[in-house]
């Protein structure tokens, strides 16, 4: 249907939010949302609105310093409905080790953290197609 769109970013300290260093949640659901935005933008031109999530599974924790991979697509487009899935994975693995806090690993499979699908809406007053 559409490209998929890619960010990949570093949990830093700010984001963890329990004790451990552990990364809330929400943190992936803001992820999945710049995600949203990018392929409503690339497909439309517009930003548009996220209406509703209709699944959210966390698969396994997240904690600062860990390299987050996302990715969604736009899996069916309405009249101003985008139906979405994304994915989170961890591919580089912070160091717990306390006598060596700078440690880190590269994962050699992807750990998948997070899955979502939702719908975003772009009113037809805002859609512009490219070259439009």
């Amino acid at each position: 249907m559409t490209e998929d769109a890619l960010i990949r970013v570093r949990m830093s300290q700010a984001d963890a939010h329990y004790g451990g260093d552990l990364v809330d949640g929400a943190k992936m659901m803001q992820i999945f949302g710049d995600i949203a935005t990018e392929l409503l933008i690339r497909h439309d031109g517009d930003e548009g609105l996220f209406v509703a999530y209709d699944m959210v599974e966390f698969r396994a924790p997240v904690f600062a310093g860990d390299y987050i991979e996302a990715r969604g697509r736009i899996t069916r487009a309405g009249n101003t409905s985008r139906a979405m899935s994304f994915e989170a994975f961890k591919v580089v693995e912070a160091g717990r080790d306390e006598a060596d806090p700078s440690r880190a690993y590269a994962l050699e499979e992807p750990v998948l953290v997070a899955r979502a699908t939702g719908t975003c809406v772009v009113p037809k007053d805002k859609q512009r197609r490219k070259g439009d």
